[in-house]
């Protein structure tokens, strides 16, 4: 579904990443990890045009280097940004529709009743404006709303940072359940324990490189390798 090659990216005159291979198949899960400023959000700002990069970046076979940043998640990918960039004016029923679509004609597509019954927190904050909400539910509301989009693929950049270990234990919920439907997931997480246990495979980052690749159960019985990328 999702194939990078070669993809290097700069900051101005600071490169960052170098070489960067990557590939996500219909229905997988797959985590993106190293510790921070490794690359794994460049990678992702890559793949969606917000940055300077450059290499082959292709999407069911089609280049997305080519495009504009703006045709990106109209081409399949929704993304839950690091930081959740909600509409903090708007209601939580209003962030969901603002931007929801379901161009691929999806049979049982995301709406707002689907949407809600994943997370029924929401459904209880409709009213609510974004900056109301506290960082779980921005969290929620940031998933709901690419799903609103009707993805093939999902990127999730720091899928439960910074949040309540019950919020934390309802987001993997929710990553666990797209999985069993066969929802394609590329996410960024420091909660390796977690991550491994809905995760098919993961990349490795290290200063711009992929230096590790592998199953869950490989990076999970591979101590030296989590010692020494991604231990704090």
């Amino acid at each position: 579904m999702l194939k990078i090659s070669n993809l290097t990216a700069s900051y101005g005159l600071s490169q960052v990443l170098f070489g960067v291979d990557l590939e996500i198949g219909a229905g997988e899960v797959v985590g993106l990890l190293g510790r921070n400023g490794m690359g794994k959000t460049s990678t992702i700002m890559s793949t969606m045009g917000l940055i300077q990069a450059s290499g082959i970046i292709e999407f069911n076979g089609k280049p997305l280097h080519k495009l504009a940043a703006y045709k990106i998640p109209q081409a399949g990918i929704g993304l839950v940004p690091e930081g959740r960039h909600i509409f903090p004016n708007l209601t939580v029923k209003e962030n969901l529709v603002a931007t929801a679509t379901n161009r691929r004609h999806a049979d049982s597509p995301w709406n707002l009743a689907r949407v809600l019954d994943l997370f029924p927190r929401l459904g209880e904050r409709l009213g609510n404006y974004g900056n109301q909400l506290s960082g779980g539910e921005q969290q929620m509301l940031a998933i709901a709303r690419a799903l609103m989009t009707n993805p093939q693929l999902l990127i999730l950049d720091e899928a439960t940072e910074g949040l309540a270990p019950l919020i934390r234990l309802e987001i993997w919920r929710c990553l666990d359940e797209l999985k069993k439907l066969g929802q394609s997931i590329l996410v960024v997480d420091k909660n390796l324990s977690h991550l491994i246990k809905i995760a098919d495979r993961h990349y490795v980052l290290e200063k711009g490189r992929v230096v590790w690749t592998g199953s869950s159960s490989e990076l999970g019985s591979d101590t030296a390798v989590q010692r020494q990328y991604l231990g704090v």
